[in-house]
């Protein structure tokens, strides 16, 4: 099943993780996102989060389009956000 999140679609059933899930990877990074309460923004690092070059939403495959949704979807449900007081 499909939703849009700021007129990008993601997949909110199992997902084939076609990158991993490694630091930097396209779940990790929509975590991250989620957690931090930073906007649904799918990008990625190839190299490990801040390494390399960082993989912006018009280069990415819908693979990994699906699996940073997946990981931002996931903390929202899970609730787990940074308690900044």
């Amino acid at each position: 099943m499909f939703r849009t999140v700021h007129n990008v679609p993601y997949h909110y059933t199992i997902v084939t993780d076609m990158v991993g899930r490694q630091h930097g990877s396209p779940y990790d990074r929509g975590g991250a996102d989620s957690y931090y309460r930073r906007p649904y923004d799918p990008h990625w690092w190839p190299e490990g989060t801040q390494k390399g070059t960082r993989v912006e939403l018009h280069d990415m495959s819908v693979e990994e389009i699906l699996e940073y949704g997946r990981g931002f979807k996931d903390n929202e449900d899970r609730q787990d956000f940074k308690d900044w007081g």
